[in-house]
Protein backbone atom coordinates (compact mmCIF):
# COMPACT_ATOMS: atom_id res chain seq x y z
CA UNK A 1 0.00 0.00 0.00
CA UNK A 2 1.69 3.17 -1.32
CA UNK A 3 2.38 5.74 2.02
CA UNK A 4 0.27 8.81 2.41
CA UNK A 5 1.46 12.01 2.77
CA UNK A 6 0.45 14.39 6.05
CA UNK A 7 -1.65 16.45 3.79
CA UNK A 8 -4.13 13.70 1.90
CA UNK A 9 -5.52 12.71 4.38
CA UNK A 10 -9.92 13.02 3.83
CA UNK A 11 -12.02 15.86 5.21
CA UNK A 12 -15.56 14.44 6.08
CA UNK A 13 -18.13 16.67 5.17
CA UNK A 14 -21.92 16.63 5.69
CA UNK A 15 -23.74 18.47 3.99
CA UNK A 16 -27.82 19.37 4.88
CA UNK A 17 -29.68 20.54 2.00
CA UNK A 18 -33.62 20.01 2.54
CA UNK A 19 -36.71 22.23 3.43
CA UNK A 20 -39.45 24.18 1.33
CA UNK A 21 -40.11 26.80 -1.07
CA UNK A 22 -36.49 26.47 -2.63
CA UNK A 23 -35.02 24.50 -5.84
CA UNK A 24 -33.05 22.39 -3.34
CA UNK A 25 -31.91 20.28 -6.20
CA UNK A 26 -30.08 23.05 -7.56
CA UNK A 27 -28.91 24.49 -4.58
CA UNK A 28 -27.31 20.88 -3.44
CA UNK A 29 -25.64 19.61 -7.07
CA UNK A 30 -23.63 23.25 -7.05
CA UNK A 31 -22.56 22.77 -3.49
CA UNK A 32 -21.17 19.55 -4.18
CA UNK A 33 -19.67 20.56 -7.10
CA UNK A 34 -17.86 23.10 -5.21
CA UNK A 35 -16.76 20.55 -2.76
CA UNK A 36 -15.42 17.81 -4.99
CA UNK A 37 -12.86 20.42 -6.50
CA UNK A 38 -11.02 19.60 -2.96
CA UNK A 39 -10.84 15.98 -3.65
CA UNK A 40 -10.07 14.90 -0.11
CA UNK A 41 -13.34 16.33 1.10
CA UNK A 42 -15.72 13.43 1.19
CA UNK A 43 -19.35 14.66 1.69
CA UNK A 44 -22.50 13.08 3.34
CA UNK A 45 -25.43 14.47 2.23
CA UNK A 46 -28.91 14.80 4.44
CA UNK A 47 -32.21 15.93 4.12
CA UNK A 48 -32.29 17.07 7.81
CA UNK A 49 -30.35 17.69 10.83
CA UNK A 50 -30.98 14.14 12.66
CA UNK A 51 -27.76 12.54 11.70
CA UNK A 52 -26.35 13.72 14.71
CA UNK A 53 -23.40 10.73 14.86
CA UNK A 54 -22.05 11.87 11.23
CA UNK A 55 -22.08 15.70 12.68
CA UNK A 56 -20.36 15.02 15.86
CA UNK A 57 -17.41 13.00 13.38
CA UNK A 58 -17.59 15.98 10.83
CA UNK A 59 -14.86 18.26 9.81
CA UNK A 60 -17.17 20.46 8.59
CA UNK A 61 -21.00 20.72 8.05
CA UNK A 62 -22.72 22.62 5.61
CA UNK A 63 -26.16 22.94 5.17
CA UNK A 64 -28.76 24.52 2.73
CA UNK A 65 -32.19 24.56 3.89
CA UNK A 66 -35.72 26.25 4.67
CA UNK A 67 -38.25 25.51 7.02
CA UNK A 68 -36.51 22.88 8.59
CA UNK A 69 -36.56 23.11 12.48
CA UNK A 70 -33.84 20.41 14.44
CA UNK A 71 -35.23 17.97 17.02
CA UNK A 72 -34.02 19.49 20.34
CA UNK A 73 -31.55 16.63 20.18
CA UNK A 74 -30.15 17.81 17.03
CA UNK A 75 -30.06 21.10 18.27
CA UNK A 76 -27.76 20.13 20.92
CA UNK A 77 -25.70 18.11 18.90
CA UNK A 78 -24.65 20.92 16.73
CA UNK A 79 -23.81 23.32 19.51
CA UNK A 80 -21.51 20.70 21.32
CA UNK A 81 -20.22 20.08 17.48
CA UNK A 82 -19.72 24.00 17.03
CA UNK A 83 -18.84 24.46 21.08
CA UNK A 84 -15.83 21.64 20.48
CA UNK A 85 -14.26 23.54 17.57
CA UNK A 86 -16.04 22.53 14.39
CA UNK A 87 -17.13 24.74 11.87
CA UNK A 88 -20.60 25.26 10.62
CA UNK A 89 -21.55 26.95 6.86
CA UNK A 90 -24.55 28.05 7.24
CA UNK A 91 -26.50 29.32 4.36
CA UNK A 92 -29.26 31.26 3.13
CA UNK A 93 -32.77 29.69 4.91
CA UNK A 94 -31.13 27.70 7.35
CA UNK A 95 -32.31 30.39 10.08
CA UNK A 96 -36.28 30.52 8.67
CA UNK A 97 -39.31 28.50 10.19
CA UNK A 98 -42.00 29.74 8.40
CA UNK A 99 -45.69 29.33 8.17
CA UNK A 100 -48.40 30.67 6.19
CA UNK A 101 -51.53 32.21 8.02
CA UNK A 102 -55.29 32.24 7.29
CA UNK A 103 -54.51 36.06 6.75
CA UNK A 104 -52.53 35.23 3.62
CA UNK A 105 -49.62 36.24 5.31
CA UNK A 106 -45.92 34.69 6.41
CA UNK A 107 -45.16 34.14 9.94
CA UNK A 108 -41.68 33.34 10.93
CA UNK A 109 -42.54 32.22 14.43
CA UNK A 110 -39.35 31.71 17.04
CA UNK A 111 -40.21 28.00 17.63
CA UNK A 112 -36.40 27.23 17.97
CA UNK A 113 -34.34 29.42 19.92
CA UNK A 114 -31.69 27.32 21.11
CA UNK A 115 -31.14 26.54 16.96
CA UNK A 116 -31.33 30.60 16.26
CA UNK A 117 -29.01 31.26 18.94
CA UNK A 118 -26.82 29.00 17.71
CA UNK A 119 -27.00 30.33 14.08
CA UNK A 120 -26.90 33.76 15.39
CA UNK A 121 -29.79 35.14 13.94
CA UNK A 122 -33.52 34.34 12.74
CA UNK A 123 -35.11 35.11 9.49
CA UNK A 124 -37.69 37.06 9.89
CA UNK A 125 -38.87 38.79 6.86
CA UNK A 126 -37.69 39.72 2.98
CA UNK A 127 -39.08 42.51 0.32
CA UNK A 128 -39.48 41.46 -2.64
CA UNK A 129 -36.46 40.05 -4.75
CA UNK A 130 -34.55 43.06 -6.20
CA UNK A 131 -31.17 44.43 -6.49
CA UNK A 132 -29.34 45.95 -3.78
CA UNK A 133 -25.67 46.67 -2.22
CA UNK A 134 -23.41 44.44 -0.50
CA UNK A 135 -20.94 46.86 1.64
CA UNK A 136 -17.81 45.00 3.14
CA UNK A 137 -18.20 45.82 7.24
CA UNK A 138 -14.83 44.23 7.76
CA UNK A 139 -12.55 45.45 5.05
CA UNK A 140 -9.62 44.04 6.97
CA UNK A 141 -10.90 40.22 7.61
CA UNK A 142 -9.32 37.58 5.14
CA UNK A 143 -12.54 36.22 4.73
CA UNK A 144 -13.45 39.13 2.62
CA UNK A 145 -9.99 40.09 1.77
CA UNK A 146 -9.94 42.12 -1.83
CA UNK A 147 -13.33 42.53 -1.95
CA UNK A 148 -15.28 45.68 -2.73
CA UNK A 149 -19.17 46.33 -2.74
CA UNK A 150 -21.10 44.88 -5.27
CA UNK A 151 -24.59 44.28 -6.37
CA UNK A 152 -26.48 41.27 -6.32
CA UNK A 153 -30.34 40.44 -7.11
CA UNK A 154 -31.69 38.05 -4.14
CA UNK A 155 -33.90 37.78 -1.53
CA UNK A 156 -32.53 40.72 1.33
CA UNK A 157 -32.89 38.92 4.11
CA UNK A 158 -34.30 40.59 7.53
CA UNK A 159 -33.66 39.01 10.54
CA UNK A 160 -33.43 38.82 14.52
CA UNK A 161 -30.10 38.59 16.21
CA UNK A 162 -30.25 36.03 18.59
CA UNK A 163 -26.43 36.43 20.06
CA UNK A 164 -23.57 38.76 18.98
CA UNK A 165 -22.06 38.40 15.87
CA UNK A 166 -18.95 39.09 13.39
CA UNK A 167 -20.39 40.81 10.66
CA UNK A 168 -18.55 40.90 7.38
CA UNK A 169 -20.39 42.06 4.61
CA UNK A 170 -23.88 44.01 4.95
CA UNK A 171 -26.26 45.47 3.40
CA UNK A 172 -28.74 48.74 4.20
CA UNK A 173 -32.75 48.54 3.98
CA UNK A 174 -35.66 50.60 5.56
CA UNK A 175 -39.01 49.90 4.66
CA UNK A 176 -42.08 47.80 4.49
CA UNK A 177 -42.00 43.70 3.88
CA UNK A 178 -45.53 43.07 2.23
CA UNK A 179 -46.52 39.59 2.78
CA UNK A 180 -44.86 39.27 6.59
CA UNK A 181 -45.98 39.50 9.99
CA UNK A 182 -42.97 41.47 10.32
CA UNK A 183 -43.35 43.79 7.79
CA UNK A 184 -42.09 47.69 9.35
CA UNK A 185 -38.54 47.55 9.33
CA UNK A 186 -36.52 51.05 10.82
CA UNK A 187 -33.74 52.06 8.10
CA UNK A 188 -30.69 50.17 9.45
CA UNK A 189 -28.06 48.09 8.36
CA UNK A 190 -28.43 44.15 8.16
CA UNK A 191 -25.59 41.72 7.93
CA UNK A 192 -25.03 39.48 5.26
CA UNK A 193 -22.07 37.50 5.92
CA UNK A 194 -21.24 37.04 9.73
CA UNK A 195 -19.49 34.95 12.48
CA UNK A 196 -20.81 33.42 15.44
CA UNK A 197 -18.13 32.10 17.55
CA UNK A 198 -19.01 29.61 20.05
CA UNK A 199 -16.32 28.48 22.47
CA UNK A 200 -13.65 26.78 20.28
CA UNK A 201 -15.43 26.68 16.98
CA UNK A 202 -17.29 28.91 15.38
CA UNK A 203 -20.74 29.54 12.47
CA UNK A 204 -20.42 31.14 9.51
CA UNK A 205 -23.73 32.38 7.86
CA UNK A 206 -24.42 33.74 3.87
CA UNK A 207 -27.92 35.19 3.81
CA UNK A 208 -27.81 35.09 0.05
CA UNK A 209 -28.56 32.43 -2.40
CA UNK A 210 -32.43 32.16 -3.05
CA UNK A 211 -33.10 30.03 -5.92
CA UNK A 212 -36.55 28.23 -7.18
CA UNK A 213 -37.67 26.25 -9.84
CA UNK A 214 -41.23 25.51 -10.96
CA UNK A 215 -42.25 23.07 -8.46
CA UNK A 216 -40.89 24.55 -5.22
CA UNK A 217 -44.00 26.58 -3.98
CA UNK A 218 -45.93 23.32 -3.04
CA UNK A 219 -47.98 22.99 -1.26
CA UNK A 220 -48.77 26.76 -1.61
CA UNK A 221 -48.79 26.78 -5.14
CA UNK A 222 -48.34 24.21 -7.52
CA UNK A 223 -46.86 26.39 -10.58
CA UNK A 224 -44.16 28.78 -9.99
CA UNK A 225 -43.85 30.68 -13.46
CA UNK A 226 -40.55 31.68 -12.97
CA UNK A 227 -36.69 29.85 -12.15
CA UNK A 228 -35.08 31.76 -9.66
CA UNK A 229 -31.71 32.06 -9.46
CA UNK A 230 -30.53 35.36 -7.71
CA UNK A 231 -26.92 35.60 -6.35
CA UNK A 232 -26.04 32.04 -8.18
CA UNK A 233 -26.06 33.67 -11.24
CA UNK A 234 -23.43 35.95 -10.19
CA UNK A 235 -19.28 34.83 -9.75
CA UNK A 236 -19.31 36.59 -6.30
CA UNK A 237 -21.46 34.10 -4.97
CA UNK A 238 -19.15 31.27 -5.90
CA UNK A 239 -16.48 33.12 -4.48
CA UNK A 240 -18.03 33.24 -0.93
CA UNK A 241 -19.15 29.55 -0.66
CA UNK A 242 -15.41 28.33 -1.87
CA UNK A 243 -13.93 31.00 0.84
CA UNK A 244 -16.74 29.73 3.32
CA UNK A 245 -16.05 26.14 2.26
CA UNK A 246 -12.27 27.25 2.57
CA UNK A 247 -12.80 28.70 6.19
CA UNK A 248 -14.87 25.36 7.12
CA UNK A 249 -11.73 23.30 6.40
CA UNK A 250 -8.96 24.88 7.93
CA UNK A 251 -9.01 22.94 11.03
CA UNK A 252 -8.75 19.76 9.56
CA UNK A 253 -6.07 21.43 7.41
CA UNK A 254 -4.16 21.92 10.25
CA UNK A 255 -4.60 18.89 11.82
CA UNK A 256 -2.82 17.03 8.55
CA UNK A 257 0.15 19.37 9.33
CA UNK A 258 3.14 16.84 10.93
Amino acid sequence: MADRKPDQRRIDCVLIAGGKYHDIDFARLELLKLLAEDERIRTRVFEDFEAVDAIAKADLVISYTCDVTPSLKAQEALRTYVAGGGRYYALHGTNSILRFLENGKVDAPDWAPHFMETLGSRFSSHPPIGPYTVNVADKGHRLVEGLSSFEVVDELYLSRPTAETHVLLDTEFGGETPGFVDDQWAHGRHPIFYIRTIGEGAVLYLTLGHCRGHYDLEPVSDWWPEVDRCGWEQPIFYDLLRRGIGWACEPAIARMKP
